[in-house]
């Protein structure tokens, strides 16, 4: 919702994707893309070789993949391509152009397990350079530690630690960073620094930005112990935050996304 609001307004808004999330798409999403290109090469008389080879290889592998193996490295290039395409998706419906889409792929995520490498110089590096480029006036991270297998604190501290290390840089002076919370967990509405109210109609486009992420509808691979669709919980927490808001004698609206300031 905010990141529509600042599109709307007419800042310039740009997206960094730290990770390619290729461990969080299911197997036969892989497969139906896998086909969809060898019929579409077969389709307009490309040559399908490789294509055909790519899809071979990945669907036998998938057809006898024991529970926790880890993908091949053909099936997650796959998978982190969905997960990139759905995240331009979502971005071109906002109105962001793709030269203010910023695809990082974080080398600690690249593991292809859930157990990921330990934040590395590296990785530090590659989030510095991106917020050097852009000299942004406000960064919006996700500080959701609620996540059950850890990527987003990961990620986090990827972000704290370079914002730290760029604190001297004269165009930090003026940046703030501005946490928020997804999937799994609101903030207390003692610790909320900055609400950003939802209409209905902004609700409804919340939702439909979400659905762009269609491999991560309908059942996803890290659902947690709540079985809600993501964009049922983000609108119902929207919902209760607005509804606090309303009980402390504020204005009423449809929904709220909460933001805590972080200070460095």
């Amino acid at each position: 919702g905010t990141f529509k609001r600042l599109q709307e307004q007419g800042h310039e808004v740009h997206v960094g994707y730290q990770t390619s999330g290729n461990i969080a798409v299911a197997d036969d999403e892989a497969l139906r893309f896998a086909s969809f290109v060898c019929d579409y090469n077969e389709k307009f008389g490309i040559d399908n070789k490789e294509a055909q080879s790519i899809f071979k290889k990945a669907k036998t592998f998938l057809k006898n993949k024991k529970s926790s193996e880890i993908d091949i490295p053909e099936v997650r290039y796959i998978k982190g391509l969905i997960r990139k395409g759905e995240a331009k998706s979502t971005c071109h419906y906002i109105g962001v152009p793709d030269s203010q889409i910023h695809f990082m792929e974080l080398p600690f995520y690249e593991t292809g397990s859930i157990e990921k490498k330990p934040l590395a110089e590296k990785d530090i590096q590659i989030t510095m350079d991106l917020i050097e480029k852009i000299k942004p006036h406000q960064i919006y991270a996700a500080g959701d530690l609620a996540d059950p297998h850890g990527t987003h604190k990961v990620c986090l501290d990827a972000v704290l630690e370079a914002v730290k290390k760029l604190k001297p840089k004269k165009f930090m002076d003026d940046c703030w960073l501005w946490l928020y919370r997804g999937a799994w967990q609101e903030w207390g509405i003692d610790e909320i620094e900055m609400a950003v109210p939802m209409g209905p109609d902004q609700v409804l486009e919340k939702r439909k930005g979400i659905f762009k992420h269609q491999s991560q509808k309908d059942g996803v691979v890290f659902q947690g112990s709540d079985s809600r669709e993501f964009w049922q919980r983000a609108e119902d927490r929207n919902r209760e935050t607005a509804e606090l808001y309303d009980q402390l004698g504020l204005s009423h609206y449809a929904a709220m996304e909460a933001f805590v300031r972080w200070e460095y």
